[in-house]
């Protein structure tokens, strides 16, 4: 059973514990140079399973101020990663499943979330699609490490 919840302080012992793989590294970055974006506007999230965290992203709540290619009253995915100890039985699938329902009730004034992926990762393009996110095909080509795939999410009502 995979669920999403809000982060609290108590999950920050696991959350540090979390990395990914010197490749994924360029798409995502460490865990401590993600949790410096965390502010008022931007809200830190833990995906769970069998009560451990085993990943973790950030929503925010002004992308589309930041982001011509987002519609306004939309939220941004950022930093979504599940720990490389956990990667490869579906954990970031599922959650990404949960993602609609969980967002449209903790976040009711927004209507969509948009991301952006990298060009280079197609595994993560694909999980993307796999949880029902759309391909917009744009390209955001303000990335650090490359041009990316621009993509969003209508929330379930």
């Amino acid at each position: 059973m995979v669920r999403i919840e809000a982060m609290k302080h108590h999950h920050l012992d696991e959350v540090i514990q979390l990395s990914v793989s010197e490749e994924q590294l360029k798409f995502v970055g460490t865990i401590d140079e993600i949790l410096v974006n965390i502010d008022n506007v931007v809200h830190p999230h833990v995906i769970m399973s069998d009560d451990r965290v085993v990943g973790f992203f950030l929503i925010d709540t002004t992308y589309a101020n930041n982001y011509e290619f987002a519609e306004p009253g939309s939220l941004g995915l950022r930093a979504y990663l599940i720990g490389q100890q956990y990667q490869g039985q579906g954990l970031g699938k599922l959650a990404v499943q949960e993602l609609s329902g969980f967002l449209s009730l903790h976040y009711p004034q927004f209507q969509q979330i948009y991301l952006t992926v990298n060009c280079k990762n197609p595994g993560a393009k694909h999980c993307y699609l796999s949880g029902g996110f759309e391909d917009t095909e744009s390209l955001y080509l303000g990335g650090a490490a490359g041009p990316q795939h621009i993509m969003k999410l209508a929330f379930a009502q």
